[in-house]
């Protein structure tokens, strides 16, 4: 096994680096699944009167940036204390959560939103949408307590 330093980790050296970089991590969080949830909304019939499909379209970049930043911030957080989190029931299940979130959200999510889904299609896909989502933050919220 690969032996890693967790104190010369830079996240680790400040008392600044981790909080900053947490926060980040949340405002992406934050940009994509809310940019996702009004998306959601709208092929439950909640929300906003502007259809999927163009709701998807103009969310794209937010989602896209929103994601980037996670998963940027998400590695720098893992590598402050890796074997903590592999350990973490939490962690493994935010993880699993959050790579079956991104899978359909660019599958079968984007498809039913730019055909503008409606009735008990368009609802199931908003529906596991979120699910999925709610269950990435849960996940993480959870890492603290387990």
């Amino acid at each position: 096994m690969i032996a890693f330093d967790t104190q010369s980790y830079p996240l680790n050296n400040n008392e600044w680096s981790f909080p900053v970089c947490e926060c980040i991590h949340i405002i992406g969080f934050a940009f994509s699944i809310g940019t996702v949830a009004l998306v959601d909304l709208r092929l439950l019939g909640l929300g906003m009167k502007a259809s999927s499909s163009q709701l998807v379209k103009d969310t794209a970049p937010w989602t896209l940036w929103g994601l980037v930043g996670v998963v940027t911030t998400g590695f720098l957080i893992f590598f402050s204390d890796p074997v903590m989190y592999l350990h973490n029931q939490s962690f493994r299940f935010k993880i699993t959560a959050l790579l079956l979130a991104i899978l359909f959200n660019y599958t079968i999510h984007r498809k039913a939103a730019l055909a503008d889904a409606s009735g008990a299609w368009g609802k199931l896909v908003g529906g596991v949408s979120l699910a999925l989502w709610l269950s990435v933050v849960a996940g993480g919220l959870f890492i603290a307590f387990v």
